[in-house]
């Protein structure tokens, strides 16, 4: 972007001629180098300057262009390149940003298919571009395919990965009269689904127009300096003027009053101000970036220490994203024990790609089991899988998706496998094995007392059958991060009220965590409508809420919350740039370190605007009352940018980050 190559211009010049300044060598070096400065990285902002006068008004970006020509006027050509260096490279970052999540919005738009099956009255086929779809018209949406459009399955079975719309950790399961959206991925079965919304209204559609939405209308924030600007801006100009030309209309010399009037200019120049502000911000996101939390704008780390209330997602947030089985229970009659359950279901599993599959061959691995190789694999959507393993047949299912529980080769075991227990994460999980009834043997009443009870703790039961016969169930659940409970601790202590759950998942799923982990206030099967609802909610009874999230489902709350944080390993895409801070390496306990750096970044603002604004009053008035030496004036004046200078940078060592993350932000 032209911003940041004019910053980076200006940046690299001033490297360039800093040790030349320094080191003594002539002035035509470094000060040619420092002209360059001036132009590259001060255009843009004096022009913008100009204009804001235009439309009558006077920001500071023109007023610092104006004091650092006026620093160079007077010899001090270095503090006049460093304050033209601050703002041109805090200009491209903020444009940088917004640029990338406006990208990044119209990206979303490629998760809908640009084309889509048609299905007409006397079935033939027809390809037609997606957004050309209209309510009442069936498509047909083959396995591995995203869906067109919004609409009800009317025939067909298989599993539908939802995570862009709901945030569910899991494939669902997807049976006739059961809603689908636009941009999710299809499993392994075939669906004909009956269009019920207009392109332009689907779920996915309504996310970019949120996103959008939330981002050009949420409150400017700006530095505490760019809050009086306007006020300062005007008062230092008129006051200039007036002290230049006043003493004139009563007969003053010329010279001496011109004098008097630059240093006013000079020691009531922001300089310390801005130096106030900024070093103490930039020092945090430089330290939060060496720790693995991404803080974009100097505005933000502002904003972070702001907060008084959190929403937390769910699911790649508060827990990994990624199932893993969490218990193996073999039946007593069916004399296994458990190691063979947990090895004979993962050789079953193995050729199959589903989520949970992967599961239960991890696990096998993790314990360091042979997984042999099988013969006769079969898979049915919506079912299960079953195959031939060391000559016994071998079944993983779901126990509710079981037919009627006869054995007798392949047919009767593809039962409700892997694919159908789309966990209780997933909205389609089945709330009881009520269904079980395997030839009315006596391990069936067993298999399901347990699946039953691996479901009340919020487990995916799993039924392995071995020739016909239950062997075990195994437990898979989204594992919950190590730090997630200490991390909703230290939220709700930093804003002085427990973190909120706001998920797409089930409730019984979402109650169960958010047991685990001490939060009280559980909002579960939220679309991402929703979710900007209850934001918009809560910061309408004048709560500044920080949103913590990682999928697409989550972006249009990340864009409309006060400040919002993206967990960044399996973060979206869109997630990543609608953030104001992205959680590089997935450490959850970041968060309220984040924030507690933040808040000692904003204590060293203030106490450096106090210094600064000593300094300012002790001159000025010494100027106005008596004469105050220009070389005194300009020695004052860069003392306290040197002083505030140096207390903002304080936040650099990584002593200030241990102390956030041990829980002091002091």
């Amino acid at each position: 972007m032209p911003e940041a190559r004019w910053a980076a211009a200006a940046l690299v010049l001033f490297l360039i001629a800093l040790p030349l300044y320094l080191a003594g060598a002539p002035a035509w070096t470094w000060g040619t180098l420092f002209a360059a400065v001036y132009a590259t990285g001060g255009w843009e902002p004096g022009w913008a300057g100009l204009r804001a006068l235009r439309e009558k008004t006077l920001d500071v970006d023109l007023l610092m262009v104006v004091a650092a020509l006026g620093a160079a006027a007077i010899g001090q050509v270095l503090d006049g390149a460093l304050l033209i260096v601050i703002f041109a490279t805090s200009g491209a970052l903020e444009a940088i940003a917004t640029a990338r999540t406006a990208d990044s919005v119209r990206g979303l738009l490629d998760l809908a298919p640009a084309t889509a099956t048609r299905v007409a009255d006397d079935g033939t086929e027809e390809t037609v571009p997606g957004d050309r779809l209209a309510v009442g018209e069936i498509i047909l949406v083959r396995p591995g395919e995203r869906i067109g459009a919004d609409g009800r399955v009317l025939d067909g079975a298989g599993e539908v990965d939802q995570a862009t719309i709901t945030g569910e950790p899991l494939p669902v399961p997807k049976a006739p009269g059961d809603e689908v959206f636009a941009g999710t991925l299809n499993g392994t079965g075939a669906l004909r689904v009956k269009v019920e919304r207009d392109p332009s209204e689907s779920v996915i559609a309504r996310i970019v127009a949120m996103v959008e939405e939330a981002s050009g209308t949420k409150a400017p924030t700006q530095l505490f300096i760019e809050k009086v600007e306007q006020r300062y801006s005007l008062g230092m100009v008129a006051a200039t003027v007036a002290l230049f030309v006043f003493p004139l209309l009563v007969g003053a010399d010329l010279r001496s009053t011109l004098l008097r009037a630059m240093t006013f200019m000079i020691v009531a120049s922001p300089c310390a101000v801005v130096l106030a502000t900024m070093p103490p911000l930039l020092s945090a996101i430089a330290n939060a970036g060496r720790h693995g939390v991404l803080v974009k704008s100097a505005v933000v780390m502002e904003r972070l220490g702001q907060v008084d209330a959190v929403a937390l997602d769910k699911t790649g947030t508060l827990t990994e994203g990624t199932p893993r089985v969490t218990d193996v229970r073999p039946l007593p009659g069916s004399g296994l024990p458990e190691d063979e359950v947990l090895r004979l279901a993962a050789a079953a599993e193995h050729p199959s790609e589903h989520p949970l599959a992967r599961a239960i061959v991890d696990a096998a691995r993790d314990r360091g089991l042979d997984i042999p190789l099988v013969r006769d694999f079969g898979s049915a959507p919506g079912t299960g899988v079953s195959a031939t393993v060391e000559g016994r047949t071998v079944a993983v299912g779901s126990p509710a998706r079981l037919p009627d529980g006869r054995t007798g080769g392949p047919a009767g075991e593809e039962a409700a496998a892997t694919e159908a227990a789309a966990a209780p994460e997933s909205a389609g999980a089945p709330e009881s094995a009520g269904t079980l009834d395997v030839a009315g043997a006596p391990e069936s009443t067993g298999a399901l007392d347990v699946a039953q009870a691996l479901e009340e703790e919020g487990r995916t039961a799993v039924l392995v059958t071995v020739n016909g016969r239950p062997a075990g169930v195994l437990g898979i659940a989204d594992r919950l991060r190590d730090e997630a409970a200490a991390t909703v601790a230290a939220l709700g202590e930093l804003a002085r009220a427990t973190p909120v759950l706001v998920t797409g998942d089930n409730p019984r799923a979402a109650a169960r965590l958010a047991g685990e982990v001490g939060i009280d206030d559980v909002r579960a099967g939220l679309l991402p409508q929703d979710k900007v609802a209850a934001v918009r909610e809560w910061e309408r009874a004048g709560h500044k809420v920080l949103v913590v999230g990682d999928g697409v489902n989550d972006a249009p709350a990340l864009a409309a919350a006060h400040t919002g944080i993206a967990m960044g390993r399996a973060g979206s895409d869109l997630a990543l740039e609608t953030a104001d801070a992205v959680v590089v390496r997935d450490e959850l306990a970041t968060v309220p370190a984040v924030v507690r750096l933040s808040r000692r970044a904003r204590r060293l603002v203030v106490q450096n605007l106090v210094v600064a604004a000593v300094f300012i009053t002790g001159l000025v008035i010494w100027d106005l009352a008596g004469t105050l030496p220009l070389p005194l004036g300009v020695a004052g004046h860069e003392g306290s940018m040197v002083i505030v200078g140096l207390n903002g940078l304080r936040l650099l060592a990584d002593g200030a980050w241990r102390r956030a993350r041990a829980g002091t932000d002091r």
